[in-house]
């Protein structure tokens, strides 16, 4: 293999978690609910599902816990702010920190354990195209699975009745629920999706990005999807793009200390999150893009008696 191939291949496994965890929480923001509880369901995903996966032998068995993990653990978020009506950024803070005091415990035991890695599946006469072959079509089931949710979640959000339904409530709960939607019940179904991804997220991180359980192993990539879906203005394909753009840096700043290069390794170490940075204040400059695709009920909590 060569290195361009090894390059490309360390790119698209830094990204994969990124990508699946932004598209996630971008049809709960595109419901109207604001969840930053997203770096604890992401941890909570990746220890859960090295555990079952270490219990099981079953790798696909840990990516499964991984799912459901991350969804119960929305649920929670989902009963304090949409059934209780608290304050959900504050909650989402909460949870991320919940999730990672909780995983370091549940943890605890299995780290040094040496992990099972989710294998990688080859594609019939894809995968001996010369360079493309081995770098797209050679890869783990989550990494297709993570091309396939943007695409659906694209084509869910813009061309079905559904999603439509999930917009409208996203951007006026007050008119949905006059209409006859039940504005609680499907923002619930759009916070446990985005938790199921989170977990999903997290799960690959333990299974296949690093095949091991480090506590906070996360490191910040929950922050990162927060940022990413801002970046893409709430849609799906351009968050397809930015994601394998901040896998890119992240990888990036790898190779530069391999290679020697006389830059502070702490600096090298801080680019992915200095660039989430200098994109967020790009994109705030442009307030009337901004406006047109935020949505406009985001984080404002809906009680139908009042």
């Amino acid at each position: 293999m060569s290195p361009a191939e090894s390059i490309l291949i360390t790119v698209i496994t830094a990204s994969t978690p990124l990508v699946i965890a932004s598209a996630g929480e971008l049809v709960t923001e595109r419901s109207g609910v604001l969840n930053l509880g997203v770096e604890g369901m992401m941890i909570m995903g990746a220890v859960s599902a090295f555990a079952v996966s270490q219990m099981t032998g079953s790798p696909i068995a840990g990516v499964a816990a991984g799912i459901v993990v991350g969804a119960l653990i929305s649920l929670l978020f989902g009963f304090l702010t949409l059934t209780l009506v608290a304050n959900q950024v504050a909650t989402g803070l909460a949870l991320t920190i919940l999730g990672l005091g909780l995983s370091g415990m549940i943890g605890e035991p299995y780290a040094g354990v040496e992990g099972i890695r989710l294998p990688t599946l080859a594609i019939p006469g894809l995968s001996s195209i010369p360079f493309l072959g081995p770098v797209l079509f050679e890869q783990d089931i989550v990494f297709y699975l993570s091309i396939i949710l943007v695409v659906a979640t694209q084509w869910f959000l813009f061309r079905s009745r559904a999603g439509l339904i999930l917009r409208s409530i996203g951007d006026n709960h007050g008119s949905a629920h006059a209409l006859g939607l039940n504005v609680i019940g499907i923002r619930y179904l759009a916070v446990m999706w985005g938790g199921g991804c989170a977990g999903l997220a997290g799960a690959y991180l333990s299974l296949v990005y690093t095949p091991q359980w480090v506590e906070n192993m996360t490191a910040g990539r929950g922050w990162i999807a927060l940022a990413l879906v801002v970046f893409a203005s709430w849609r799906p394909l351009r968050l397809l793009a930015g994601a394998y753009l901040f896998g890119a840096v992240s990888i990036g700043q790898l190779h530069a200390q391999a290679f020697g290069i006389a830059v502070p390794s702490q600096f090298l170490s801080a680019l992915p999150y200095a660039a989430t940075v200098v994109v967020l204040i790009a994109i705030s400059r442009n307030r009337r893009l901004t406006l047109i695709n935020t949505p406009a009920s985001l984080g404002k909590s809906f009680v139908p008696d009042r």
